[in-house]
């Protein structure tokens, strides 16, 4: 029986009983099922989690699309969008990076110190739960609650030259109360994803943006721009409500992964990092708020060099970089589901394991955004076009957004890089200052390039700057993994990474060849994406890429079964 993913979010892999043999026989062909039942199980809990995220990213785009019917590219959008960078960066250090980073790893680690040395009445998960919980609900609580007072200076630090700043500062103040509740969903979401549990975690974002969608359409007319940031409140609080009841039954419960394994080691260096690394470190804290921060000042620069240009130029930025991102995000998906794995080898000691996993993620990942970034450039005009040119989105703003989602996808892979390798870098559970110093050192870059082209290429010197930035920070990254991080084989992983840019390469010129043979936008849109993904695959079954073999081997399997 291949493993399940039950409806209640446990996804502990259970295979089928086989008859006891001597342990010394046993042994070999224990480890190799055990290996392809965990194969097995984190391709169905990454492709689980692709799913409902994409579902969580389209509903994202219904979102965008709403308030781009609603409002527009105006300075309304443009006031929203300022108070919007609070969740954005709540996002990135509550859910996504920041506390991901660390509670992956601890709870991680207590999850291995209880299977390999279980004592009775004594449980390390929760009691790091006990330890942390507390502190981190009154940390997000009180910086919620400063958020609120000084949302007036907030909003003339991010966007001085506004014409309405009232009206971001009454978003703002809505917006802040996300402290609370993406800080309580991204610990729900680290702690379930290191138990194995991914479905909850997958879910939040379907959640989220139906939240927004709903308050917007019931409170737009009455509220105005208002409503979405009222949206943002309620879609937190249903983040919550998605995983906690989840998350209190795994901890209520025995846990499968109490009982000690066949292979724990009740000494040595694997239970010793895990003991070492059951509390949170204040330095690890320290380093990991630091990256996120820098990371997300992208936005910041973005949204202050924005806001002297004319109106609509924040919200053009906006569009652009939500519609360009997606590919980056599905991409990111099989890191996400991984990181407990890495973190866990880690903890055990496995660093060749660790390496393996962390050189198929970053293969996989080019993969997936390259082909995306292919049909981006080649086709933005079309795609802006379809999802959003109605209502109070003319076509000049069709036209401004598509050629900034040009500029953006040329640093798709940059951002994928960037999120795929960080995870590395903190999946040990120690503090470590490279990559923080590595993020400021693109960011320092994004700022000044930016503010050197604004003022010549507007938004596009903007969009240009932030994927140059990026880009530095990801070969930065990169090219010190082998020496700070887990020890990949650099010379493999930079090849596979050449030849499938190689291809993307091509591919976007067949896209722009495909889409402007057709006139009609969707079918436009349409021959330009046959066109990408024909050539992309071709290309990497020709080039040999090991990302992309095994899946057509895998095709070519279930295609003779079938027959």
């Amino acid at each position: 029986m291949k493993p399940t993913l039950p409806a209640d979010g446990d996804e502990t892999v259970r295979p089928r009983a086989v008859p006891a043999q001597p342990t010394a026989q046993a042994a070999p062909g224990t480890g190799r099922d055990s290996h392809a039942s965990s194969s097995t199980f984190l391709a169905r809990a990454a492709l689980l989690t692709a799913v409902l995220s994409a579902a969580g990213s389209l509903l994202g785009l219904v979102r965008d699309q709403t308030l781009a019917h609603l409002f527009g590219a105006g300075s309304e959008t443009d006031a929203f969008l300022v108070a919007w960078t609070v969740p954005e960066v709540a996002a990135t250090l509550l859910i996504e990076d920041g506390l991901a980073f660390m509670l992956v790893p601890a709870f991680s680690a207590a999850i291995a110190l209880r299977g390999s040395r279980p004592v009775p009445g004594q449980d390390p998960v929760r009691a790091l739960v006990a330890a942390s919980l507390p502190r981190l609900t009154l940390a997000f609580l009180a910086s919620g609650v400063a958020l609120i007072a000084g949302a007036p200076q907030l909003v003339e630090l991010l966007a001085p030259g506004l014409p309405d700043p009232q009206l971001a500062v009454d978003c703002t103040r809505l917006t802040a109360t996300c402290m609370l509740t993406f800080g309580l969903t991204g610990y729900c979401s680290a702690a379930l994803r290191a138990h194995s549990s991914y479905l909850a975690p997958a879910a939040i974002y379907v959640a989220y943006n139906t939240g927004i969608i709903v308050t917007l359409l019931l409170l737009a007319d009455r509220w105005g721009v208002r409503a979405a940031a009222a949206g943002v409140a309620v879609g937190g609080c249903l983040m919550v409500l998605v995983q906690a009841p989840v998350l209190r039954r795994r901890l209520t419960r025995a846990d499968p992964e109490s009982r000690p394994r066949p292979d724990a080691r009740g000494d040595g260096d694997g239970d010793g990092g895990a003991q070492q690394k059951q509390s949170l470190d204040m330095m690890l804290i320290s380093t990991v708020l630091l990256f996120a921060l820098c990371r997300q000042s992208q936005v910041f620069i973005e949204r202050f060099l924005a806001s002297s240009l004319p109106s609509g130029a924040i919200s053009h930025l906006n569009y652009a970089q939500k519609v360009a991102q997606l590919p980056m995000v599905l991409s990111l998906m099989l890191c996400t589901v991984t990181f407990p794995v890495v973190a866990k080898a880690l903890a055990r000691g496995d660093t060749e394991r660790a390496r393996d996993r962390v050189e198929r993620d970053v293969a996989l990942a080019a993969c997936i955004v390259l082909s995306g970034a292919a049909v981006v450039f080649a086709c933005a005009p079309q795609i802006v076009q379809l999802l959003f040119q109605r209502g109070a989105f003319t076509a000049a703003d069709t036209a401004a957004t598509a050629s900034i989602m040009r500029v953006y996808s040329l640093g798709l892979l940059g951002h994928c890089l960037v999120g795929a390798l960080v995870r590395s870098y903190f999946s040990a559970g120690r503090p470590t200052w490279y990559p923080v110093a590595s993020m400021a050192l693109g960011m320092t870059l994004t700022a000044g390039v930016g503010t050197l082209t604004v003022g010549t290429w507007g938004v596009a010197g903007i969009a240009a700057a932030n994927a140059l930035g990026i880009t530095f920070t990801a070969v930065l990254l990169l090219t010190a993994m082998d020496r700070r991080s887990v020890p990949v084989r650099l010379p493999v992983v930079l090849v596979e990474l050449g030849k499938t840019l190689l291809a993307a390469v091509v591919a976007t010129v067949a896209g722009l060849v495909g889409a402007a043979r057709v006139g009609q936008p969707l079918g436009s849109l349409t021959a330009g994406c046959l066109a990408v993904g024909t050539v992309f695959g071709l290309l990497l079954w020709a080039l040999n890429v090991q990302a992309f073999v095994p899946a057509v081997r895998f095709a070519t399997r279930k295609l003779r079964h079938v027959r």
